[in-house]
């Protein structure tokens, strides 16, 4: 089994040792669930930042994927929610091993993603669709909260300021930080994706799209928008994307754009604990277009 060299690489840089581990054991851990599993790899192996996925046949002849990835606290929800969603917008799950977190899901058409349609508005439209289906949900219990989240954000903000040397930066993030204080004691209680671009949208025979790859949370839909934003990024689609996505999802516009400055606050938060050079310009964009 070849391992994409860029999984290698940022298992590396983002995992450190636990990611060089999980590099090393995915072989013999494939096989292993190749053969307890009773399937046959059916193509080269794909991957994203942080799973390996193998296109699979079973036995009774139905294609699957097997996706292997390191237990961390991003991944760990992923079989619960999928299990609550039940297949309903999103990938069906037909087996899990809870100490390895791998999992056994449908096939989709993974050379189809939403980004590839032509028209920009229709993927959002799509996405908003399914995006409003997910967080309809109410959210399991043992999953991340995002409260706690945003509490330890609001917590790291004085000293991550003060790394910051571009005045208008710095003011940028204690604008976001205070939008978040404005909403932290309200965190919600949806059952969130956190992730969903346009990416992470594949064709399907049951439904035209299904969503994959969640990394669950429990709050408010608001925090949900970012990914739809920032993917495949057009400064003039901003306005409209938001638009349409707290449309689609009944949000209050105030809460949503607090939130969504808490998810690009987020996002740059970590852009400084990674000792960056420069803040993701992105982020930045987004928010001061949401600031106005």
């Amino acid at each position: 089994m070849e391992i994409p060299e860029e999984l290698v690489v940022s298992q590396s840089r983002y995992n450190g040792a636990a990611g060089r581990e999980f590099i090393a054991a995915l072989p013999e851990r494939a096989t292993g669930f190749l053969d307890r599993w009773g399937l046959k790899v059916t193509g080269p192996a794909r991957c994203g930042m942080a799973a390996l996925v193998l296109p699979v046949e079973r036995t009774d002849g139905t294609s699957a994927a097997l996706k292997m990835q390191l237990l961390d606290e991003e991944s760990e929800g992923e079989p619960v929610a999928l299990r609550v969603w039940g297949g309903d917008g999103v990938v069906r799950l037909l087996d899990h091993d809870a100490e390895t977190n791998t999992l056994l899901l449908e096939r989709l058409d993974e050379n189809r993603h939403l980004s590839t349609l032509d028209d920009s508005r229709e993927a959002t439209r799509i996405l908003a669709g399914l995006l409003a289906r997910l967080s309809a949900v109410p959210a399991p219990a043992g999953l991340r909260q995002l409260g706690d989240i945003a509490w330890e954000m609001l917590d790291t903000v004085p000293e991550a300021v003060r790394k910051v040397a571009d005045p208008a930066e710095r003011a940028l993030l204690k604008s976001c930080a205070a939008a978040v204080r404005e909403v932290v004691d309200e965190p919600g209680d949806r059952l969130l994706h956190w992730d969903l671009h346009y990416d992470n949208i594949l064709a399907a025979e049951r439904e035209p799209w299904l969503a994959i790859d969640p990394k669950p949370l429990a709050g408010d839909p608001g925090f949900e928008l970012m990914p739809a934003l920032d993917n495949n990024f057009q400064p003039s689609e901003v306005r409209y994307r938001f638009d349409l996505l707290t449309e689609a999802l009944g949000l209050d516009r105030q809460r949503a754009v607090a939130w969504t400055l808490g998810r690009a606050l987020q996002n740059l938060l970590w852009n400084i604990e990674d000792g960056e050079d420069e803040l993701d310009q992105v982020q930045i964009g987004i928010a001061r277009l949401l600031l106005g």
